[in-house]
């Protein structure tokens, strides 16, 4: 299991003496983390607040590491959410990380919110910042074939009924490479990529006992203010999301549309042959407009991130009527 030290210069991760975290490994997959990450025992709300004030009052990084610690299996939990982004689900989760030692860095344990409230927003900030960098270099280095099997393998998976977990079965990588006309080596490597390093069914073994991906990153139910900043987090996305379509001039918001949000992905050559011009400019319009999506979210992100005390306050007032 490889480990990392977080001694980063920004003070995010200047939180730990001589302590390392477990960081997942690309080639290694997520199973030996998820083991190890148990290891780490949950804080009762007395713990956490006597850690928290620790950190805040007198930057003690031991208690720093155990809030950080406490909460990994809730980052692995959340970046499970994201694994049909087509990243390494190892990288997704590292990201998530990242957020999360920025939540405890910010934590204000007096606010009456749990930590886990708390750091949900920053965790998903991150992962969600992590997906939308990425994305923009898949959209403009990728092949013609590579982003077609991008949007539509899944269909074609699911049309032909292959819903097993692993890889294809020969058989069904031949049916779908015909049908979207494509290598059958692309196929066996985007559906890789799409499901991630590991299922969540995938049995899960060490020396004393074993399970599946989801019993391992099971975690107390979910409490009113979670389900609330839940519910408060797909509005502002959507609400987001429309907001920046809404600075898109009306071709940008159509070709964007086309090709990122409709389910079936329309091609380049179509578009031009709608619009009279040539393959290569609806392509530069739609890198135009989803670089200004992109920005539009990633301000909307940060405006929206870790809940100041007011909103923190709202969200406590929010679940006391619910």
């Amino acid at each position: 299991m490889k480990r990392v030290q977080f001694l980063s210069s920004n003070g995010v991760c200047k939180m730990f003496n001589n302590a390392a975290l477990p960081a997942p490994s690309v080639d290694a997959g997520l199973s030996k983390y998820l083991v190890e990450i148990r290891k780490f025992p949950l804080l009762t709300p007395e713990q956490e607040l006597a850690y928290a004030r620790r950190w805040r009052e007198h930057r003690d990084r031991d208690a720093a590491y155990h809030l950080v610690t406490s909460h990994l299996r809730l980052v692995a939990k959340i970046a499970m959410r994201y694994r049909g982004y087509g990243l390494p689900i190892a990288e997704i989760v590292s990201e998530g990380n990242i957020g999360l030692m920025q939540a405890v860095r910010r934590f204000d344990p007096d606010r009456g919110v749990r930590l886990a409230t708390y750091a949900m927003w920053w965790i998903r900030a991150s992962i969600q910042e992590y997906i939308l960098r990425s994305w923009s270099l898949v959209k403009i280095a990728a092949s013609a074939s590579q982003k077609k099997l991008f949007f539509k393998l899944r269909r074609a998976k699911s049309a032909i009924s292959a819903l097993q977990d692993g890889d294809l079965r020969p058989e069904q990588v031949r049916l779908i490479a015909e049908r979207l006309k494509v290598a059958e080596r692309d196929v066996v490597a985007m559906d890789r990529r799409l499901r991630g390093d590991a299922s969540l069914n995938v049995p899960i073994h060490d020396e004393d006992e074993g399970g599946q991906t989801l019993d391992w990153l099971v975690d107390p139910a979910p409490t009113c203010e979670i389900t609330l900043a839940e519910e408060q987090e797909a509005k502002q996305r959507r609400l987001a999301l429309a907001n920046a379509l809404a600075n898109l001039n009306a071709r940008e918001r159509n070709i964007f549309t086309a090709r990122w949000l409709n389910e079936e992905s329309t091609t380049l050559e179509e578009l031009a042959a709608e619009y009279g011009v040539s393959r290569e400019r609806v392509r530069q319009i739609e890198e135009r407009a989803f670089q200004k999506v992109k920005a539009a979210m990633l301000t909307s992100r940060h405006e929206a991130n870790g809940p100041p005390s007011s909103r923190a306050k709202e969200m406590k007032q929010g679940v006391a009527r619910a």
